[in-house]
C-alpha cells in the first residue's frame, strides 16, 4: 500500500525553471550518531548550551536577486513572523529564538558568504526556510551537520545531502549524489485532477525559445500526455515574445487548460493577450509561487484570464480560517502573526510552518540541551510532520530505488476578486495514485 505523498516535485519543477533560465548552476553520506557532547566540527564549540542564552537560528535568503528584491522573501517574512510572535509570548521556556538573517544575493559565492558567517561565526543551531537562488553552501551545511529546516527545494540541494530537510520532504538517498543517480521524479496528480475534476482534455504549454524554459515545458508536456491530455504547445522569443500570437493559437485549438515555462511577468503579459484575442480556458495553472494576495495587482489589465487563475501546492491556503478544527486555527494563527506585512503568500505560510517545525524539535530538546545533533535527531526520526495541519504531511525516507508510482495529495486554489483565493476541496483527501517521471534537475 504507497503511503500518502504530496503534490511537491511538480512546484519545485516550476522553480527549476526560474533557476535555470538567470544561468545559474545548480561527499558521502555522514553518519547519523550523536554528537550532542561534541564540540562542533567548525568553531570547537558548543552553540546554544543549556542555558537562559537565546537560541539562534539563521535564515538564508536570496533577497535580493537577478530575478527581483521579493522574488524570494516569502519564506523568510513567515518564519520572522512565527518567531516574533513565539518570542511575545515567552519563547521556549523563558528562552527567546534570535533569528539571524543572510541575504546572499542569488549568487554562489555570496550563499558561500552566509553560509560561514551563519555556521561558523553566528554559531546558529539550525538554519530555517532557506530560499536560495543557488544553495552553493549546502554541502557545507551538511558537512557541518547544521540541520537545515523547511528550506525551499529551488536546487536538488535537499534530494542531495543529508541534514538538510526541504518544506516538501524527500524519499530520495541523500548521500551526496541528487536523486537517484543524478535524477529525481515527480507525480502527475497535478494532470489527473484537472481532467478527473474538471474535465479538461486539452492542455497549452507555453515556453520560451531559451533552452531552460523549453526543458520544463518538455516535462510538462510529458507529464500531460501521461495522464492522456492533447497537448498543444505554444513557443514564443525570449526576447520579443509574440504572446498574442500564441494566445490566439490556443484558442483556435481549444485548450482548456494553460500551463507555462515562462517568467510572472510574461505570465501576466500572455493573460492579457488571451483577454484581448477572447481565448476562454477552465484555468491559467500557477504554483506556489506565484500564490499571492497580489494577484490583483499582477494581473491588472487581464481581468478574464485573473479569474481563471489556479494555483496548486502542498500548504493550506492562507485564507482557509473558517473551519473548527486544528488546522483552521493554525491558519488563523499565522493570520494574526503576518497582520504587519504589507502582502500575504502561500511561501510565507510554508516560511512559518518551517519556523514551526524548528521550534517543536527545539522545545523536545530543551531538557538535554538545544544543540545541532539534537534538532536533527528530531528530524530524522522520518515521522511525518504537518505544522498543525498547514502541510501536507512531509516525509523523509531514503529508499533505494525512485517510487514507480506514489499516492500524492494536492492544494488547489482558484482566485476570485470578490473572494481572493478560494480553496478547491481538502488537500488531505484530495489524493491520487499516480506514476512516478524522472528528470535531470
Amino acid at each position: 500500500m504507497p503511503r500518502r505523498g504530496r503534490a511537491a516535485e511538480p512546484a519545485v519543477a516550476g522553480l527549476l525553471f526560474l533557476l535555470l533560465l538567470v544561468g545559474t548552476a545548480c561527499g558521502s553520506r555522514l553518519p547519523e550518531s550523536d554528537f550532542e557532547n561534541r564540540p562542533d566540527r567548525t568553531s570547537g564549540r558548543t552553540p546554544a548550551r543549556a542555558t537562559a542564552d537565546p537560541i539562534r537560528v539563521g535564515i538564508v535568503t536570496s533577497a535580493t536577486s537577478p530575478v527581483g528584491g521579493d522574488a524570494f522573501t516569502g519564506p523568510r517574512d513567515g518564519a520572522k513572523a512565527y518567531f516574533d510572535a513565539l518570542n511575545a509570548r515567552g519563547g521556549l521556556e523563558g528562552r527567546r529564538v534570535e533569528v539571524r538573517t543572510c541575504d546572499d544575493g542569488g549568487s554562489g559565492v555570496g550563499n558561500n558568504e552566509c553560509v560561514h558567517r551563519l555556521i561558523d561565526e553566528d554559531e546558529v543551531v539550525a538554519l530555517v526556510a532557506t530560499t536560495a537562488l543557488d544553495y552553493a553552501g549546502a554541502s557545507r551545511v551538511s558537512h557541518a551537520r547544521v540541520p537545515d529546516i523547511g528550506g525551499q527545494p529551488i536546487g536538488a540541494a535537499y534530494d542531495t545531502y543529508p541534514h538538510l530537510y526541504g518544506i516538501y520532504g524527500s524519499l530520495a538517498p541523500r548521500d551526496g549524489k541528487p536523486g537517484w543517480d543524478g535524477e529525481l521524479y515527480g507525480g502527475t496528480e497535478i494532470y489527473r485532477y484537472f481532467k478527473e475534476k474538471q474535465g479538461a482534455r486539452t492542455a497549452a504549454v507555453v515556453s520560451y525559445n531559451q533552452s531552460a524554459s523549453a526543458a520544463y515545458a518538455r516535462l510538462v508536456t510529458r507529464g500531460l500526455k501521461a495522464e492522456g491530455y492533447r497537448v498543444v504547445t505554444e513557443q514564443v522569443d525570449f526576447a520579443l515574445p509574440n504572446f498574442r500570437a500564441a494566445a490566439a493559437d490556443l484558442k483556435e485549438r481549444g485548450a482548456d487548460l494553460v500551463f507555462d515555462a515562462i517568467d510572472t511577468y510574461g505570465n501576466a503579459r500572455l493573460c492579457e493577450a488571451m483577454d484581448d484575442v477572447g481565448a476562454k480556458v477552465l484555468a491559467k495553472v500557477t504554483n506556489v509561487q506565484n500564490w499571492t494576495s497580489t494577484v490583483r495587482e499582477d494581473y491588472r489589465k487581464a481581468p478574464r484570464c485573473r479569474n481563471t487563475l489556479w494555483a496548486t501546492g502542498a500548504s493550506r491556503n492562507y485564507q482557509d480560517t473558517h473551519g473548527k478544527d486544528t488546522a483552521h486555527e493554525a491558519v488563523r494563527e499565522f493570520r494574526d502573526g503576518t497582520e504587519a506585512l504589507k502582502t500575504r503568500s502561500q511561501w510565507q505560510v510554508e516560511g512559518w510552518a518551517a519556523a514551526m517545525w524548528f521550534t517543536d524539535a527545539a522545545r523536545s530538546c530543551l531538557k538535554r540541551g538545544v544543540t545541532r545533533a539534537c534538532v536533527d535527531r528530531y528530524l530524522a526520526t522520518g515521522k511525518p510532520y504537518t505544522a498543525k495541519g498547514l502541510l501536507l504531511p512531509v516525509r523523509f525516507a531514503r529508499l533505494p530505488e525512485p517510487p514507480r508510482t506514489r499516492r500524492t495529495c494536492l492544494s488547489v486554489a482558484r482566485w476570485e476578486d470578490a473572494r481572493g483565493w478560494v480553496s478547491q476541496g481538502d488537500m488531505d483527501r484530495q489524493c491520487y495514485d499516480v506514476p512516478q517521471l524522472s528528470y535531470k534537475p
